[in-house]
């Protein structure tokens, strides 16, 4: 069974003769902030924001801790490309450095719209409600708009300027950044242009001593997580549920079903 529910894969798992299969790949959900429309043009407000939202809560409460926490970028831990917590430390939920950058801002308080529905990702409304309840600390008030799942992704995503999504992500470092962060992407539903960070995914790519390929590709996350206008707060797993009849192989991150190729690997023991 794909996609189990996660608020009962426990419930499942422990029932005789079922095992689930957890993968941790390159799906994670966003919080896109369009940084061509106020206030989200200011970094600083984006940067607020984005210490505003308890990640931890999202993580255990949403995805029932079928996942990891995510860093406002979006290269999964999996790659070879990923900034490690050395590289690139872990932002974690800090009211006060919230309210420091409103100030930097020019301000004292914020209100502000997001947008979600179910139609964006399961939990997706549950997910803006937290991340309204954790951001009042921080003097950030968050009207929570549920729009119908019908349309979401024509009317809503890229449309209005502050939005729940989700990635399905991409094998390699560069295809996730062309796809989405450079500056002339057409999928870039944050609206975001850095000019430093368009000259390195260019060279990126021409580069062939890996080392510093990779260096290029850290940067370009400190830059996106820093900078760029999306929340990435949590990378979600991929769960299947099967018959312990059922057996296979090390098992793909890339897209569920062991990156959709179980009908050719796995076997019945």
């Amino acid at each position: 069974m794909n996609a189990v529910d996660r608020s009962t894969a426990g419930l499942l798992a422990a029932v005789g003769g079922i095992e689930l299969v957890v993968q941790n790949g390159y799906l994670h959900y966003t919080l896109p902030m369009r940084c061509d429309t106020a206030p989200f043009k200011d970094n600083n407000v984006r940067e607020a924001i984005k210490y505003a939202m308890d990640r931890q809560l999202l993580l255990d409460r949403v995805l029932y801790g079928f996942g990891y926490l995510g860093n406002d970028h979006p290269v999964p831990n999996s790659l070879r490309d990923f900034a490690t917590p050395a590289e690139l430390p872990q932002r974690a939920y800090d009211p006060d450095k919230a309210k420091f950058h409103l100030k930097k801002a020019g301000l004292g308080s914020l209100k502000v719209q997001l947008n979600t529905s179910e139609g964006a990702f399961t939990g997706a409304v549950d997910a803006a409600v937290l991340v309204q309840e954790s951001a009042r600390a921080a003097g950030i008030e968050i009207e929570v708009v549920r729009q119908p799942s019908d349309g979401y992704w024509s009317n809503v995503w890229r449309a209005k300027p502050w939005v729940v999504s989700y990635w399905s992500g991409r094998p390699t470092a560069d295809w996730i950044f062309t796809e989405g962060y450079y500056s002339a992407a057409s999928y870039n539903d944050a609206f975001w242009a850095n000019e430093r960070f368009d000259k390195l995914l260019l060279e990126a790519r021409a580069e062939l001593d890996q080392t510093k390929r990779r260096d290029m590709y850290v940067e370009m996350q400190r830059i996106v997580s820093g900078n760029g206008g999306q929340c990435i707060p949590v990378f979600a797993a991929d769960i299947l549920a099967k018959s312990d009849k059922l057996a296979h192989g090390p098992v793909a991150v890339n897209w569920d079903m062991d990156g959709y190729k179980l009908a050719d690997r796995w076997w019945f023991a």
